[in-house]
């Protein structure tokens, strides 16, 4: 009997490693330059086949075919977020109790040489 692979529970904090977060990118920037080649296709078939409210279709596949590789290009470059802008453990209780008050401080002395 074959025991099937168990992906490793994770127990750390610690980031992807760089090659995941590079695949993970270029993986996101493949699909989406499909789907720019899908509003392409799409649109030249609506074109070939000169479908009804082609004036509607029309601009919305080529309006996607020039946002698509701009956000392509933007999300393929983009890292994320730092430690530091994110939380990953539950904030401290902040204990609502009044603090006693520091004891009075005597103000300082001032020494004046024309006195």
């Amino acid at each position: 009997m074959k025991r099937k692979a168990v992906r490793p529970i994770l127990i750390t904090d610690a980031d992807r490693s760089q090659a995941e977060q590079l695949r993970s990118r270029q993986v996101r920037y493949v699909l989406m330059m499909s789907v720019r080649g899908v509003c392409l296709l799409l649109a030249a078939i609506l074109v070939g086949i000169k479908a009804p409210l082609l004036w509607l279709w029309l601009p919305l596949c080529l309006l996607g075919m020039v946002l698509i590789p701009w956000l392509a290009v933007l999300l393929a470059n983009d890292r994320p977020p730092k430690d530091e802008h994110r939380f990953r453990h539950k904030p401290p209780e902040v204990d609502e109790a009044p603090q006693p008050a520091l004891p009075g401080v005597p103000p300082p002395r001032t020494i004046d040489a024309d006195s």
